[in-house]
This record gives C-alpha cells, structure tokens and sequence, in this order.
C-alpha cells in the first residue's frame, strides 16, 4: 500500500523529498475517522460505504482500488486501535484548521448521507471536535456548509 501512496504523492511532490511514510499514516488516520464515522451506528450501509469512496477519490485523488485497499488499512488499524486520539493526534500534528474544518465537512457528509443524525454519530461529531481542537462553533458552521450548500 505504502508503494500506491509514493506514486500518488510523487505526481505532487516534483521531486521534493518529503516523508511518505508520515504522510500515508496521516491518510490511513483520515479514513479510520471516515470509517468509524460509518460504522458508530452500527450500520455500515452501501451509501456510506460509496461517500467514504467518492471523498478518497475527489479530495485525495485516490483510483476506486487504492480507496479500498486504504479503506481495507484503515479498518485493520481501528481494530488495533484503544481509541480515535492515535488517529486524531497524526492529523493535528499535519493539519491546519482549516484543513481540519474541511475533514470535519467531510465527516458531516458521511453523517448525513442517510439526511439524518442518531445519538452515536452526534456523540462522535462532538468528539471528534474536541479531539481535533475544533470549537463548537466550528463543528456547526462545516454542518450547516454540509447541509445548506451555497
């Protein structure tokens, strides 16, 4: 997986060193919070399953085999996993605020896919916030962008 992740970034990079290794375990972290996303209601439904897929493709600029072998990654790893804060930590040490916002957005796409909100992901968004060193005026402001866009 680690060798799909060099090319891809290497289109990007125009011969800069940088850390692949950093990098692809910051991607593998996104989509642990994208797949927890999915599955905090017990429910991992197809459509889920399609948005994870379509965020990996158009944002990270992932093929449909390389989303799901990271998709396939990041399952393993929540299965290793105690908590998210492994996962919520590589993300803040790479990403600005804004960078967090737009995850967060990503995250309330996931949500409201099914055009609704249980308990469990609204306890995971508001975790997630909190982890992410996001404030509640943050986290409304994705959600409305998500559910009202311009």
């Amino acid at each position: 997986m680690l060798d799909i992740v060099k090319q891809f970034l290497g289109k990007f990079t125009g011969g800069k060193n940088i850390d692949l290794k950093a990098d692809h375990k910051v991607l593998v972290a996104v989509c642990a919070l994208f797949v927890e996303m999915a599955h905090i209601d017990e429910t991992f439904t197809p459509d889920e399953m399609g948005t994870i897929l379509l965020i990996l493709k158009e944002k990270y600029g992932l093929s449909q085999e390389h989303a799901l072998a990271l998709i396939t990654e990041a399952k393993k790893e929540l299965k290793k996993s105690v908590d998210l804060w492994q996962f919520a930590n590589l993300i803040n040490e790479d990403y600005s605020i804004a960078e967090k916002i737009e995850l967060v957005e990503m995250l309330w796409r996931i949500v409201y896919i099914d055009a609704k909100m249980d308990k469990y992901e609204h306890y995971l968004m508001d975790k997630l916030g909190k982890i992410l060193r996001l404030t509640h005026d943050q986290l409304i402001d994705a959600k409305l962008k998500v559910l009202y866009p311009a």
